[in-house]
Parts: structure tokens; C-alpha cells; sequence
């Protein structure tokens, strides 16, 4: 016996009506309001860079996990994130860090994975209140992976961006998009937050034109940390060096291996020298590659 599929008035009644319950589900009718509003170009204003260890045993389910899942719906498909890349530190990688007695990873090896994102400029407040609710919501879901360990992990702010070829090539906001075969994470603290203002304007007028010059670095970020909220998730701990920190990123051409000796030594001693601050961390990544298990087990 044949059913009577309804006629073309109910089917559009009812579709007329589950549209209209998702709006009220997610409120569309509010995207459409705060689209109209605020800052929306295109440079990074502000940066979520954070560097994790997966608990030995677990280096499998927590890379598919944070691929499959975290990645996008922990990071990408919140408003405002708008470029992300992940880094991974295999174990000979993992041995070319400095220096030995690193304030940021202990021990220095500590943290194989390094995650980076964009932010809007002047968006950080309101991209906070989203990842605070989301991960509260994915934690009470069991979408969180417990088995890992945050070695460093802040939201930053843009402070400057050197660039090697002047305006030839990508722009910082290409960064995490064009395929560069390398990043150096570089973490330098300084003894007061007067004392960091220093070294940004040495760093930016000085050090980073010259090391740039003829290296395989196309370019050089320079991000300040900001504090956690006091409402961030328990696993994750407050950021150090606040007002006394500067963190770089070094976007390379080459893998790190190829050009570590004799580019990428040193660069702790130029800031002692320059009696300016301390480089706590020198540690080089390489990209990941989407969707495999590729260096996995190269870890450790």
C-alpha cells in the first residue's frame, strides 16, 4: 500500500519549521547583529600559541583526537580565529632545543606539539568568552583529551612582524597558510616589564634585520603573553612572565634540521650579550601533515 508522501504545502511547512527552530536554537538572528559591529580586518592582532605533551602511551589517540576534533571545534570554527597550523617536534628535533635549563619546558625537551592561531586584531575579549564556554561545554561532553600536558600554552599580542624580503613574498597574516618547512619557537624573558619594552625596540630595530639577512627565516613574529582568564579550564596553568616576556616565532624555508648549524645556534648569546634578557627557549618544529599519524612515532 502506498503512503501518501503529504503535498508540497506540508512539506514546506514543516521544513518553514525546523528552520525556524535551529534559528532559536543557535540565534541566528544575534550572528547577524554582531557581523555588523567591531573590528574585522584581516592582521593578527593577537596569537594562541601552545605547545603540549601528550602522556607516554597516548601520542596516537591524542593526534587523531586534536586533528579530528579539538583542532576544528575547539579552535577553528570559533569566531575570530581566523588562520591555525600545527607543528610537531620529533625526537632529533627535540635534542637541538636550548638551553638545557629552559624556564618554559622542563625538561626542555618537554612538549612535542605546538599548535599556532591567528586572532582578529581587537577581537580578543570577544573571541575569550567563546573558547572559555566552548571548552566547558566539550569537557562536560567528554570531548577533552585528559591524557596530555599544557607546557606552554598563552594567548599573545602582535607586537611587531620583520620580515627578511621587505615587501616581496607572504605577509604575516599568510603565515600559518603558506607552506613554510620549518618554525623555531624562541621564548626571551626579561628582568622587569620596562626592560622588555627595551629589548622589543633592540630585537626589532637590531637583532632580527640582521639575523634575517640571507637566512632561511622569511619572517619573524614578536608576541607579548597575556594572563589566562580566572575562569579557564583547570588542566591549563597561568601564564608566566606576563609583563616580562617576548615571544617569537621564526617561520623557516628550510626543514630546521638542514640550517641549524650555524643559523640557528647562538641566538641565546646575543641576547646575553646585549645584557637585555635571557632566551629561556630555543625549539625548532616542523609541520604536521593533515589528517595522518605521520612523526608519531618519532616522539620519543
Amino acid at each position: 500500500m502506498t503512503q501518501n508522501p503529504g503535498t508540497d504545502d506540508e512539506h514546506a511547512e514543516t521544513e518553514s519549521a525546523a528552520a525556524a527552530a535551529t534559528a532559536a536554537d543557535t540565534r541566528s538572528g544575534t550572528y547577524a547583529e554582531l557581523a555588523a559591529v567591531g573590528p574585522y580586518g584581516v592582521r593578527p592582532g593577537h596569537a594562541l600559541i601552545t605547545m603540549v605533551e601528550p602522556h607516554p602511551g597516548h601520542e596516537y589517540t591524542y593526534n587523531r583526537w586534536y586533528e579530528d576534533d579539538h583542532y576544528l571545534a575547539g579552535a577553528m570554527a570559533m569566531p575570530w580565529i581566523f588562520a591555525g597550523r600545527r607543528w610537531v617536534a620529533t625526537r632529533d628535533l627535540q635534542l637541538l632545543r636550548y638551553p638545557a635549563r629552559s624556564a618554559v619546558a622542563r625538561p626542555v625537551t618537554a612538549g612535542c606539539y605546538l599548535s599556532t592561531y591567528w586572532i582578529t586584531e581587537g577581537r580578543y575579549d570577544d573571541h575569550l568568552r567563546w573558547t572559555v564556554a566552548i571548552n566547558r561545554r566539550l569537557n562536560a561532553d567528554g570531548r577533552i583529551h585528559h591524557a596530555r600536558t599544557h607546557v606552554f600554552t598563552a594567548f599573545h599580542d602582535h607586537e611587531a612582524t620583520v620580515y627578511r624580503d621587505g615587501t616581496r613574498g607572504p605577509r604575516d597574516f599568510h603565515a600559518l597558510d603558506h607552506p613554510y618547512a620549518g618554525l623555531v619557537l624562541e621564548v626571551i624573558d626579561t628582568a622587569d616589564a620596562p626592560g622588555r619594552t627595551a629589548l622589543l625596540r633592540w630585537l626589532t630595530e637590531e637583532r632580527l634585520p640582521r639575523r634575517l639577512a640571507g637566512s632561511p627565516a622569511a619572517m619573524v613574529t614578536v608576541f607579548r603573553p597575556r594572563p589566562l582568564p580566572a575562569d579557564r579550564m583547570a588542566y591549563v596553568r597561568q601564564v608566566e612572565g606576563a609583563d616580562t616576556r617576548l615571544t617569537l616565532l621564526w617561520f623557516l624555508q628550510e626543514d630546521p634540521r638542514a640550517c641549524w648549524e650555524p643559523w640557528c645556534t647562538g641566538l641565546d648569546g646575543e641576547v646575553t650579550a646585549s645584557g637585555l634578557g635571557r632566551v629561556e627557549l630555543v625549539a625548532p618544529f616542523v609541520p604536521t601533515v593533515p589528517g595522518t599519524d605521520r612523526y608519531v612515532d618519532e616522539l620519543r
